[in-house]
């Protein structure tokens, strides 16, 4: 099963994302436009709240840093990231809805 925001293939997850960076903290903030939005505790400027995205990926779905990958959307809001050998779901993300930390 799985929600418009991500799709399964094989043994990765493909998300879409909405990111907001420059938020005061670091968490899943529901559904928005069809996509996972997500707030960025860090500056959308060299990189950064790509990096603080990616981290906050690996650690809600426990792989290793190479095993999460920002395929499209370097630049904009929109991103689409793919998450390769996680046991977690992706619907577990939703339920990270107003909380910091990833499990």
């Amino acid at each position: 099963m799985s929600a418009p925001w991500y799709r399964i293939d094989g043994d990765r997850a493909i998300l879409t994302l909405h990111i907001q960076p420059g938020a005061k903290r670091t968490g899943i903030a529901g559904i928005h436009d069809g996509a996972l939005k997500i707030r960025i505790a860090a500056p959308p400027v060299e990189g950064q709240a790509n990096a603080k995205l990616l981290d906050f990926l690996k650690k809600a779905f426990d792989v290793p840093s190479s095993r999460v990958i920002l395929r499209q959307g370097s630049s904009g809001r929109r991103k689409v990231v793919e998450i390769h050998g996680s046991r977690r779901s992706p619907d577990d993300m939703v339920n990270l809805s107003d909380k910091t930390t990833p499990p």
